[in-house]
């Protein structure tokens, strides 16, 4: 092996280095302070690993404030956002690639340029249409916007997939009968398969994280969702760390499983996409 060949290998190792660290660093730090004692994390010299690891953390994240019902709010309105936007996305991707659209490649960009806004523009006058709508305090406050946010990605991403399916296999099950709807779910979605879970993981991922819409459209306590209702574990004046590091990893919990469980997809997808886009 040359030297050049060596230095690239080396350059390489060393960035898959930084990206592994940069992404499980904070992850096991909060694990390792989840596990902690309120005493322990505030001793001096600094303790890494927990020198006796508890879980009265957890318990007292699911005590102390309701942490099952922002689970369970986080889950109904991640879980119908990604529903909806998947839906929406499948036949708006499938009109860009199938019907004879005028100026599509406009429409695409477009798209594009759409899913770069930034949430902090749009907030005010979402908020004031959610109140003449009457929405606020309601599911639907969130779960519309994070449809119409997710839906530019998730369209792009699906229509990749969906231009490199041939048309013929769709004739052909028309011919036998089928609409063109029925052609969509019948033939369309299962041979594209990984880029819907790639979209649908997109969207859930991006509802589940949300923080600055669910803040301010939703103000009761019951109906905070995950990523807002851990906030409320601080106080006035103390921040009890270990107690908010165990609310972190429930949270982040779900996220990893899903990504676990339909990895391979995931990473197909956004591999292949890349090539077929």
């Amino acid at each position: 092996m040359n030297i050049a060949a060596m230095k690239t290998k080396s350059m390489v190792l060393l960035a898959a280095a930084i990206v592994v660290v940069n992404g499980f660093f904070p992850a096991i730090w909060i694990l390792f302070t989840s596990l902690k004692t309120e005493s322990e994390l505030l001793q001096f010299p600094i303790t890494y690993i927990p020198r006796d690891p508890t879980l009265v953390n957890y318990y007292q994240a699911f005590t102390e404030k309701p942490l099952h019902l922002f689970i369970l709010n986080s889950v109904i309105v991640a879980g119908a956002s990604t529903l909806i936007t998947v839906l929406v996305a499948a036949l708006a991707a499938y009109a860009l690639t199938r019907l004879k659209m005028p100026k599509r490649n406009l429409l695409m960009s477009i798209l594009l340029a759409v899913s770069m806004f930034p949430l902090i523009s749009l907030i005010v006058p979402l908020f004031q249409v959610m109140r003449e709508i009457g929405l606020l305090n309601n599911y639907l406050s969130l779960i519309l916007p994070y449809t119409v946010l997710s839906l530019p990605v998730c369209t792009l991403v699906m229509a990749s997939f969906f231009q490199d399916i041939s048309p013929d296999l769709e004739a052909a099950a028309m011919v036998d009968g089928c609409t063109r709807v029925q052609a969509l779910f019948k033939i369309v979605l299962p041979l594209a398969a990984p880029g819907v879970f790639t979209a649908a993981i997109l969207a859930f991922v991006n509802a589940w994280d949300e923080f600055l819409l669910a803040l301010t459209f939703l103000s009761r306590e019951s109906m905070r969702t995950l990523s807002v209702g851990i906030t409320l574990y601080q106080g006035e004046f103390a921040f009890p760390w270990p107690l908010i590091s165990a609310a972190l990893i429930v949270a982040i919990v779900p996220v990893c499983i899903l990504i676990a469980v339909f990895q391979e997809r995931v990473v197909g997808g956004l591999t292949a996409g890349g090539v077929k886009g």
